[in-house]
């Protein structure tokens, strides 16, 4: 399985990368963490904010996978607790299919994003700084039976 995380923004400080990338590798070797980074709409002296996270949206959209399951980090989502995150992840492996975790920028998620999303997820009803979040979902991904393969359960 794959977790494909698209994220807005291409230039993060060395620790973000770092952080990310020493969680990433700590994935299970059946479940990939990929990383995918889309252009920052421009925000300069007399931007249009919602022409940049319209053009934010349209890239973010060209890049799902037509069949994977897509979540919305969103901060009116459902908040989860790791053993939330485990039940979820176990379900989605169950599913067959792969997952896109879909992250706005600075202000947020373009409104088609969150439409195309079969999920909302709320990390906090804090606003984190996004690169952050990259690091927090990695880690979070990481944690011992989150998104191991001991997290499938089965009923009879």
């Amino acid at each position: 399985m794959k977790i494909k995380l698209l994220a807005v923004g291409t230039k993060m400080p060395a620790w973000v990368s770092q952080g990310y990338d020493e969680y990433a590798r700590r994935m299970p070797s059946d479940m990939q963490l990929q990383l995918q980074e889309l252009n920052l709409g421009f925000r300069g002296k007399g931007a249009d904010l919602k022409r940049a996270i319209a053009k934010e949206g349209e890239q973010m959209l060209a890049a799902i996978p037509a069949q994977d399951y897509v979540i919305a980090l969103d901060v009116l989502g459902k908040a989860w607790s790791t053993h939330d995150l485990a039940k979820q992840c176990g379900d989605w492996r169950m599913g067959g299919r792969n997952v896109t975790l879909l992250v706005g920028g600075p202000d947020g998620l373009d409104k088609a994003c969150v439409a195309k999303a079969d999920q909302r997820w709320s990390l906090s009803p804090l606003t984190l700084p996004h690169p952050l979040v990259r690091v927090l979902l990695a880690e979070q991904s990481t944690v011992p039976g989150v998104c191991s393969i001991t997290t499938l359960t089965i009923s009879s």
